[in-house]
């Protein structure tokens, strides 16, 4: 349903631009001059996954391929959007709870607070799983070819998650053990 791809792509960018305009008031990073990493990953995955989809292979029948995983009921429209709203709805509740303490991913904070409250209480990683869940959404309520960025982002935010508990570690030994001990790394119950 063409509604449902207008509604999911309305919340992207209405999150793209929360995000953007938030970032404004993050703590002062202590690594800046790696500062242009993170970024430069993000667009080298971004430029992949576009060349990947606009390859000539990939586009000889790609308008049927298209139709054929394109969501076109309102059951599965409907699931989709409840997914991305639940899963951008996470991400920015997770945001609100860290505060100025939130940062690229893996950079180091002037001042670090461990963050235990709100989605954190029970998610270590909350913005990463809710990034994931609303591109689910993008799957089942869009097309199946959401999945791609889902696989490609979330091994990066896999290995992100690693790091950046590497780093807490260090920062916050007792604390931060007895922190992952009682919480998941990104869906409760599972991981």
């Amino acid at each position: 349903m063409t509604v449902f791809r207008w509604l999911i792509l309305s919340c992207w960018i209405g999150f793209a631009f929360v995000w953007a305009a938030w970032a404004v008031g993050a703590k002062r990073s202590l690594n800046r001059g790696q500062a242009w990493r993170p970024w430069a990953v993000r667009l080298v995955l971004i430029v992949l996954i576009s060349a990947i989809l606009h390859q000539r292979v990939w586009r000889v029948d790609m308008g049927r391929v298209n139709r054929m995983f394109t969501s076109r009921s309102w059951e599965a429209g409907s699931i989709g959007l409840v997914l991305v709203t639940a899963g951008l709805g996470l991400a920015i509740w997770a945001r609100v709870h860290i505060g100025r303490n939130w940062g690229l991913p893996m950079s180091r904070k002037a001042d670090p607070e461990l963050v235990t409250s709100g989605p954190y209480g029970v998610i270590r990683h909350p913005i990463y799983a809710g990034v994931m869940l609303a591109q689910l959404g993008s799957a089942v309520g869009v097309t199946i070819f959401w999945l791609l960025p889902l696989v490609i982002f979330g091994a990066y935010f896999v290995r992100c998650a690693r790091r950046e508990e590497a780093l807490l570690r260090t920062q916050f030994p007792q604390t931060y053990a007895e922190y992952e001990r009682r919480t998941w790394m990104l869906v409760p119950f599972v991981v």
